[in-house]
Formats: C-alpha cells, sequence, structure tokens
C-alpha cells in the first residue's frame, strides 16, 4: 500500500519556499559572460519560469537522505541547466522544430539556431562547473559521484540516446516497450538524476539510493504520461507551449497506444508505486510523497 503524505504538511508553502530558493540561486548562477549576447540568450530560457520541478525534487532528496537543502543548491541549479540546454535543442528546427516555450518565443526564434545552440552548450558545461566549483562544504567523494550521474543524464545513455530514438520513431509504429525506452532515457534520465543527485549530496546509504531509483523511474514515466494527456486536452495558454505537437508531428504517445483513460490509470499506478517503495522512510519523505501526486495532479 503506498505510502500517505503527513497531513502535516504544508506542500504549498514548501514549494513556494523552495522555488523562491531555486529561482534566487539560478540567477546568480550567470555571471558577466561575454559576448553579451550569450548571456542574454542562456539567461533567456534559463530564467522563464516554470515548475521547477526538477531542482526542487534535487533539494527534497537532499534533505531525506540527511543533508541540508542548501548543500544541493548548486547541483539543484546544474540539473535545471541541463534540463534547459535540453528544451533550448528540444525546440530548435532540426529537432522537434517549436516556436512558443514557457509562454515565450523559443530560444532560437529570438537568438537564431547557431546562438540557440550555443547557448544550449553554455549551459551544459556550466552545469559541471556549478558542481564541481560552487559546491562550498560538500565532500569530494559526492561530487565525484554526481558528476558522474551528470554525465549519464546528459550523454548518449540518458537525454542524447532518447532523443535519436525518439527522431527515429516520428511518423512509424511504436510499441509500448520503445516508448518507454524514449521516455527512461529523456524524461525519466533527468528526473531519475534530480533524486539520486541529492541524495548523494546528503550522503544517502545504499538501501535508499535504490529506493529512490524505483521512486525516480515512477515519476519520471507518470510526468511522461501526464505531459503526452495535456497535449491533447489542454491549451497552448496554459501549457506555455504548443499543444498538439505530438499529434502534428505524428509521434506515438501514451494516449495513442492506450487511450487517456488508460493512461490516467496507469500514471496513478506508477505515482502509487513510487511512493510505496520510501514507505520504510515516510516521516521523513513528506515533500517526495507530495511532489509524487504534485506531477499526477497538475494542469501544465
Amino acid at each position: 500500500m503506498a505510502a500517505a503524505v503527513s497531513t502535516f504538511f504544508d506542500f504549498p508553502a514548501y514549494l513556494a519556499a523552495a522555488k523562491a530558493s531555486v529561482e534566487e540561486a539560478l540567477d546568480d548562477s550567470l555571471g558577466p559572460e561575454r559576448p553579451e549576447q550569450l548571456r542574454e540568450a542562456m539567461r533567456y530560457s534559463l530564467l522563464a519560469g516554470g515548475k521547477r520541478l526538477r531542482p526542487i525534487l534535487c533539494l527534497a532528496a537532499c534533505e531525506l537522505a540527511g543533508g541540508e537543502s542548501e548543500q544541493a543548491l548548486s547541483t539543484a541549479v546544474a540539473l535545471e541547466m541541463i534540463h534547459t540546454m535540453s528544451l533550448i535543442h528540444d525546440d530548435l528546427p532540426a529537432m522537434d522544430n517549436d516556436d512558443l516555450r514557457r509562454g515565450r518565443p523559443t530560444n532560437h526564434k529570438v537568438y537564431g539556431d547557431a546562438v540557440a545552440i550555443l547557448a544550449g552548450d553554455a549551459l551544459l558545461t556550466r552545469s559541471f562547473e556549478m558542481v564541481a566549483l560552487r559546491s562550498p562544504g560538500v565532500p569530494p567523494e559526492r561530487l565525484l559521484k554526481v558528476v558522474g550521474e551528470l554525465s549519464l543524464v546528459a550523454g548518449a545513455p540518458g537525454l542524447v540516446g532518447g532523443q535519436v530514438v525518439d527522431l527515429e520513431c516520428e511518423g512509424k509504429e511504436v510499441d509500448l516497450d520503445t516508448l518507454e525506452f524514449i521516455h527512461l532515457h529523456k524524461t525519466g534520465a533527468l528526473l531519475s538524476a534530480c533524486v539520486i543527485c541529492g541524495a548523494l549530496i546528503g550522503g544517502a546509504e545504499d538501501d535508499l539510493i535504490a529506493a529512490l531509483r524505483i521512486y525516480a523511474r515512477g515519476i519520471g514515466l507518470a510526468f511522461q504520461i501526464i505531459d503526452d494527456i495535456l497535449d491533447l486536452t489542454a491549451s497552448s495558454d496554459v501549457l506555455g507551449k504548443t499543444a498538439g505537437k505530438d499529434l502534428l508531428a505524428d509521434k506515438t504517445t501514451y494516449p495513442k497506444l492506450l487511450g487517456l483513460e488508460e493512461s490516467r490509470r496507469r500514471a496513478e499506478l506508477l505515482v502509487s508505486e513510487a511512493k510505496a517503495a520510501l514507505e520504510p522512510w515516510q516521516a521523513s519523505a513528506a515533500p517526495l510523497l507530495a511532489l509524487a501526486d504534485y506531477i499526477t495532479s497538475r494542469d501544465r
């Protein structure tokens, strides 16, 4: 039976405070880059808002492992930089070819394809700097493990490999196993890295890391299922990005394979399994348990 979130936990207040902390750290993370156009392009996408779910997951996992959230803040920023890089690159004409992201024109529409590519590259490399050089007080052996996790998620075993398979499958019949491969290597891989990196910063034991991998897999797939549902059911104004893009690109999605109701049921089951993995830590896991529920209840 899935663990329940304590009624004494004020999740909206927690979410607001964590997001404010992340926004401040993101704003401080980009110094006087030269040329100025590169800095502007990096800041344009990095500071464009959003739920900040990924860095908040990192902070919550660090706290669950017994660390202080401030210890994981640089790593949380690094993860949001990798996420932002992936959005900039995914939106390019050679990829998903989108004009709208977080309610604003996509990066390449403002700065051109070349600068958008370079801004994404700069954010990716800055992410490793954030971990290696801007994480005071964190033991080096923990930072080395985090760098390893980030390398895996940002490269061929993660985002890059998933994106290639995603592009190859456009306009083709795709089975559920292939669809889950794509999402476990894109959305799922990054969400998993957020949880695991936060736990590593906090000094988590092996049993907690193993449980968090199960948790992260569940919320990663559930997050993508809800994304697929919202792409069909929500407007561009609500989503902050172009609705119906998957349909136009003839992409296989969970609703296309399973239908809307079965997709919702699957997402709820994955979240229940994710929460159940943390049952031994229920007393300390309220933020992560609430974040799991938030994934299936969101409207954008």
